[in-house]
Parts: structure tokens; sequence; C-alpha cells
């Protein structure tokens, strides 16, 4: 969640939109910039299927998970639809993570496609991306020209993040598998089918990762976390300066002591030990992995206001390195970074 809109696309809070029918508690999704109000598309004709395609990537339906047309090419789990059907496909995600792009014909558009998509996939039938041609009449009122690519992930019916064109391509890479695992954690645990078919070199080649990068993609995409983290290591132990092995290997230790975590039992233990660093650090990183960046901040700041010494340290340095996982570029950090000044002197 670079990261992963509209007003600023980082200031957004995750948790708008409606809340899920008969009242279920609202899922906790991945770490990115907010939530997009993608409400004013929503609406229409709901039972179309889509004609548009995507050039080189033929398309499949959006309405219901279909099995693979059988057609030439690698299964896919991307379609392209129209906007009238954007209900329709975040219904899917009460089955299977969602991610919606609305891209252009600009190159941005495109690599950030091309990455998504690369993820996407890789991830066979454990999340679904749905394309829409920022052309089209509907998205054009809807959507500024300078606002796409952007991409929004819904989990449950609710959107839980949003990302555009500034986030680093690596970070797309560890969103995806990030969508994931906040699925299996609300039990969304059953691939999709395919969708669609992707046509024998369609993407287009991308730059040469380095080696311990491609190891730390290549893990990530196999939902390995640990290779992920020995591969991210390895790039800081052979370039101690590396902030994009820097950055990743937060981000995938976030995921890890993330993956098996009882949501409401740790909420419970930091409200019954509020002296407790650890438990405190503990429904941080949940807050951050569900999207609610300030208030995992606001909680560790608060900590370290009214708690000097060795306990000071560790939350400070756990809130630093949440720092680095939401971006240094992001409008919350700053402010958060004020605030943990001002606690600490």
């Amino acid at each position: 969640m670079t990261q992963p809109g509209p007003e600023d696309p980082r200031s957004a809070d995750p948790r708008a939109g409606a809340a899920p029918a008969g009242g279920a508690e609202e899922p906790r999704g991945v770490d990115s910039r907010g939530a997009v109000d993608l409400s004013a598309l929503a609406g229409g004709q709901q039972g179309q299927q889509s004609q548009q395609s995507r050039p080189s990537r033929p398309t499949g339906a959006a309405q219901q998970p279909a099995a693979s047309s059988g057609s030439q090419g690698a299964d896919s789990w991307v379609i392209a639809v129209q906007a009238q059907q954007l209900q329709q496909v975040v219904q899917l995600s009460s089955q299977a993570p969602v991610i919606v792009l609305i891209h252009g014909a600009d190159d941005a558009s495109e690599q950030m496609r091309t990455r998504l998509e690369d993820a996407v996939d890789a991830q066979q039938g454990r999340v679904l991306m749905a394309e829409i041609d920022a052309s089209s009449p509907e998205i054009a009122q809807a959507q500024g020209a300078d606002q796409v690519p952007v991409a929004t992930a819904f989990l449950g019916g609710r959107p839980v993040g949003e990302f555009d064109a500034s986030v680093p391509a690596e970070q797309l890479d560890q969103l995806v598998p990030q969508l994931v695992q906040a699925a299996t954690q609300n039990g969304m645990t059953e691939p999709l089918p395919p969708q669609s078919s992707r046509a024998a070199g369609a993407a287009e080649a991308e730059p040469e990762l380095p080696p311990e990068h491609q190891k730390a993609h290549d893990a990530l995409a196999a939902g390995d976390l640990d290779g992920a983290v020995a591969a991210y290591e390895e790039a800081l132990r052979q370039k101690p300066g590396d902030e994009d092995a820097t950055v990743g290997l937060a981000r995938v230790k976030l995921m890890q002591r993330t993956q098996d975590t009882d949501v409401e039992q740790v909420r419970r233990a930091a409200a019954d030990a509020p002296d407790d660093v650890n438990a405190q650090t503990a429904v941080a990183d949940v807050d951050v992995l569900g999207g609610h960046v300030e208030d995992a901040f606001a909680r560790l700041v608060r900590f370290i206001q009214q708690h000097p010494g060795e306990d000071r340290e560790t939350a400070r340095a756990h809130l630093v390195e949440l720092y680095s996982i939401v971006g240094d570029s992001d409008p919350r950090v700053n402010k958060s970074r004020q605030q943990l000044a001002r606690a600490l002197f």
C-alpha cells in the first residue's frame, strides 16, 4: 500500500464507503494510501457483458468466475470491463480480493498495468484484476485525466486501499501478496478459476532486477515470506544502503508478523495491557496492514509520550519502521514525524 487516488490519494480513509450487508465486520485489508470513492461508476447496466478488449490480452466474463476459455496463451485472472460493470466486479471481492485498475493509453498506465497483471497472475486465482479504460465517458466524468493510472483494492465488498503510478515497481509486487494475505485472514482461501487467456509475449520486457531482489520477488509470488526475507537480507549484506531492499524487508516482515494473527485477540491484549510495548506494537502492525495508518501512528506516539526508558526506544524504532513501510512521501508520515519529535523532546 506506493501508494497504493483522488483528493490526496495518500490521505483518503480506507474505512470510507458503505458497510457490508448484514453488519459484517469490516475486513482487514492491505496497507496503502486509502480508498477512492468509485460509487459514481457503479450504476447502470449491471447485466451487460464487457465487449472491451485489452490489446494482446483476450478478456473473460466479469459477472461470474468462469473457466478458462482454452484459447492459446497462459491462463489469466485479469479481465477488461466497462464502467457499468463495476458493481458486479466488486461483488466478486466476497470470494477473492479484486483490484480495479483505471488506466489510460500513456506509458505510466501501461507499465503499471503490465506489472500488476504479472503480480496478479502469479497468484493463480487468489486475486482478480479488472481493468477499465479511462477514455470511457463514465470514467472521464468521474476521474480526471491526471489521476490515471489508479488502482483500488476491494475485499469483502469494501475498498481497502489505493495506489497509483508513483508506487515503485517492486512495491507493487509486494502489495498483491499482501492483499492475498489479508484475504486469507478473512477466510478467503479458495482460488478463482482462470478468467481469461493472456497471449504469449504480451507482457513488455521489464527492467532486470538485481539478483537478490529478483529472488525476493519470486519468493513473494510463491507466497514464501521466509525466502523473501532471506533474499532482502542478503541484498542488504551486499549493499547496506539499498533503500529498496530496506523497505522491501520491512514490508515482508510486517506480513510475517501478522500472517497468523487473530486480530480481535491482538486488540484485546492491547486494551488489557496499555503499558506492554509488545502488545501496542502488535496492534499497530494490524492497523497498518488494515489500512488504519493514522491510528497505528497515533497509538505508538502516545505510548512514547507516556513511557520513558527502554520501552520508549523499542516503540520509536518500530514506529520508524512503519514509516518506511507506508512511505516517507505520505503526508501521514510527515505529520506523525512532527508529533514524534514533540513526544521525544
